[in-house]
């Protein structure tokens, strides 16, 4: 997987919390666990930028069609990581964000996902909102 882009619009932060049902029979977060930490970043994400809700009245939702992970490091309970997500392209009605999850002295992991807006009615590739493609390009400038 290529490096992490400069360039972060969009760009939302978590404080992440790793319970004792997160951990394997090493004594590390399993590597499952990252799934759902990159799906609540990109919650967040829309929470900050887009709720979820404005998608919803305009008959839309993403939909996530491809999650890459690159495991750089491993994670123990006493650890607190930090995970960041953007988006680093946004095209007609398909997106990428890539994130990173790291502590102070290591980068845990770094990874891509792809996805689309779809229409909830046609189930067809949907726009996206000219507004929220607006708030993507104030950031890109």
């Amino acid at each position: 997987m290529e490096e992490i882009n400069n360039k972060k619009p969009l760009l939302t932060k978590l404080d992440i919390k790793i319970y004792a049902y997160d951990i394997d029979l090493m004594g590390i977060v399993s590597n499952i666990v990252y799934v759902r930490w990159v799906e609540n970043l990109r919650t967040k994400m829309l929470d900050d930028y887009y709720p979820l809700e404005k998608l919803l009245k305009q008959n839309i939702s993403p939909i996530l069609a491809k999650t890459e992970i690159e495991y750089k490091y491993p994670l123990t309970i006493y650890d607190k990581p930090v995970g960041e997500i953007w988006l680093c392209d946004m095209k007609k009605s398909k997106w990428q964000m890539e994130f990173i999850i790291k502590t102070d002295s290591k980068t845990n992991c770094i990874g891509k996902q792809t996805g689309y807006f779809v229409n909830l009615e046609t189930k067809r590739p949907a726009p996206m909102p000219d507004d929220l493609y607006s708030i993507y390009e104030k950031t890109i400038i």
